[in-house]
């Protein structure tokens, strides 16, 4: 059994601590780290890990840890996981990969130089819900996949997060905060994407704080919160990705996949289940179908599990970094796009994992 040291103990913490301490058990979460102490030690107690470290260079020294965990906000993945890395460890690292494309380049060289591990989330695609859409379209029901469209609106997070000013700095933004969810959906259920085409703007230079404890804040916006553009599939399919932080709505917005033969509306990205309605040429309303996969709950922590399995027999883990740093080139390559007015090709290459067997 492979052992996890996790760097920071945040709000996505608690998930994690829940699920790698009682659902997975291919993994054991031995340490734990975060600047405010005081956090740390709350989980150890409420969960019974074993060690807590001021630092995480004192976490990266301990032989006892397979993989680290890295739960810090964007702006920092880089610093903790090449660290880690460094340190010999392999990496698992909340959403997304790195701030920047350079940085996860630089990441992905380390983890290949050293003979590590790097894999990251979302892990929500290896859920019920998408893996019972992939093979929906694997199985040809809607026939040749031709499209999709994907739209991810909210007003922001400074309503009612207690923290919320990482989200519009460095690193942030609706694409990179929301993006990772929705592209590695697309590039699970349809294929790797070969170009990208896009606008972003920042439509509010500042934004106030109104939840506590820092309401009254001002935050100044340094990333686009308005993003948008269009995405050319290795397969030749064309799709849609709308993000942003600057829309009132009541409710998540469409997520669909058109095929020659029928729709598919797919459900949010951020969660692991349904529902999942599909519309053939032959019908006339959708239809809600049954999942056909397990973890159907929210089961972050999922991704990890795999790659400590993936680590063991030496297979490719599904949530490794040739995805994540297909996600981030692509992310980054609406802002290039729309600095240069000009289609952006990637040059990072992706091919789909296994999918997850079906429950019986």
């Amino acid at each position: 059994m492979l052992k996890i040291g996790m760097v920071g103990v945040g709000d996505i913490s608690g998930i994690y601590l829940k699920n790698l301490t009682q659902l997975f058990k291919e993994v054991e979460l031995v340490a734990l780290c975060d600047l405010v102490k005081e956090k740390a030690e709350k989980a150890k107690a409420q969960y019974n890990i074993p060690k807590i470290y001021d630092t995480m260079y004192e976490l990266f020294a301990d032989e006892e840890i397979d993989i680290v965990l890295n739960l810090t906000r964007p702006n920092e993945h880089f610093l903790v996981s090449s660290e880690a890395l460094k340190a010999g460890k392999h990496v698992y690292s909340e959403k997304p990969l790195a701030a920047s494309l350079p940085e996860g380049l630089e990441l992905v060289r380390l983890a290949q130089e050293k003979n590590l591990f790097l894999g990251g989330a979302p892990d929500t695609f290896l859920g019920a819900g998408i893996q019972t859409c992939r093979r929906l379209i694997d199985d040809g029901y809607i026939g040749k996949p031709v499209g999709a469209a994907a739209f991810m609106i909210c007003r922001g997070h400074e309503g009612w997060h207690p923290d919320p000013e990482f989200y519009y700095k460095r690193g942030g933004g609706p694409m990179m905060d929301m993006g990772p969810y929705y592209l590695t959906a697309l590039i699970n259920l349809l294929g790797g994407i070969r170009s990208v085409t896009g606008l972003a703007r920042t439509s509010f230079p500042q934004r106030t704080i109104k939840s506590a404890p820092k309401a009254g804040t001002v935050i100044q916006v340094e990333v686009p919160t308005y993003v948008t553009g269009m995405l050319e599939f290795d397969s030749g399919a064309v799709g849609t990705l709308f993000t942003t932080f600057d829309v009132h709505s009541d409710g998540q917005a469409r997520f669909e996949i058109y095929g020659s033969e029928g729709t598919l509306i797919v459900p949010d990205p951020n969660t692991f289940g349904g529902p999942i309605r599909l519309l053939r040429q032959e019908e006339k309303e959708y239809k809600e179908l049954p999942l056909m996969f397990g973890y159907a709950d929210n089961s972050r922590g999922l991704g990890l599990a795999d790659m400590a399995k993936a680590i063991e027999t030496g297979r490719n883990p599904k949530a490794g970094y040739l995805q994540t740093l297909h996600v981030l080139e692509a992310m980054t390559a609406f802002e290039t796009s729309s600095k240069s007015r000009a289609a952006v090709d990637l040059a990072s290459h992706f091919e789909r994992e296994s999918p997850m067997e079906r429950d019986n």
